[in-house]
């Protein structure tokens, strides 16, 4: 049949799908769609909770200068908390650019590694907690100190718990082979949100455990 034989709504419907089919691996490939600019804005707003949140913490330290906002804690545990986390962000990079190349070998093992530093971290954070608590009576009713330090490094730690719980589904599909070099969006989701995560903590550190230790 010729293409002259073909109906105008039909060929239209040809021209539709195959521009619609290119512009979507073009979106995907580029990373740079709309699904990239909606998680972006999603992480920048998740940002605007953290830094009012952050600002609120050393506008009461500061009202309170008669007080020093140290943490009754061993710093060895957050000083290796950060270690797992911020080196969490090797791991899921790796699993990023293994998925964009289709090894999925590289892209289970990514994922696994990041799942069980996030994890670590987040043990030494509970007990971190679990000795403020019982061998310092440090809790969010005890003082304002504890009030802002258990607001501010809960807030991060719920956001941990998230991205674990999204990296774990992440894994559990790449399992079943569900992510090609053309269609792992989820991933590059996956590892924006990561890096926001280690990012945040860089600050939510430096204020509440390394600050105090300047004055």
């Amino acid at each position: 049949m010729r293409t002259s034989d073909l109906g105008s709504s039909d060929t239209m419907s040809i021209a539709y799908t195959g521009e619609v089919s290119t512009f979507g691996e073009h979106e995907e490939l580029a990373g740079r769609g709309i699904n990239w600019w909606g998680m972006a804005f999603f992480i920048a707003s998740e940002a605007l909770i953290f830094a009012n949140l952050i600002a609120s913490y050393l506008y009461l330290e500061i009202r309170n200068q008669n007080q020093i906002w140290k943490p009754p804690v061993d710093y060895i545990i957050p000083i290796i908390g950060t270690v797992l986390l911020l080196g969490s962000s090797i791991p899921i990079r790796f699993a990023g650019n293994a998925a964009s190349k289709g090894n999925q070998r590289n892209l289970k093992l990514g994922l696994g590694l990041t799942v069980l530093m996030g994890a670590s971290f987040l043990v030494g954070l509970g007990i971190e907690y679990y000795g403020a608590i019982v061998d310092h009576n440090f809790t969010p009713s005890s003082s304002l100190q504890g009030s802002c330090f258990f607001a501010l490094t809960g807030l991060h730690a719920s956001h941990v718990i998230v991205g674990l719980i999204f990296l774990s589904v992440l894994l559990m599909r790449s399992l079943r082979g569900d992510f090609t070099p053309k269609h792992h969006w989820a991933i590059v989701a996956g590892e924006m949100y990561w890096h926001f995560v280690d990012g945040v903590w860089v600050f939510v550190l430096t204020v509440v455990y390394l600050l105090p230790l300047l004055r």
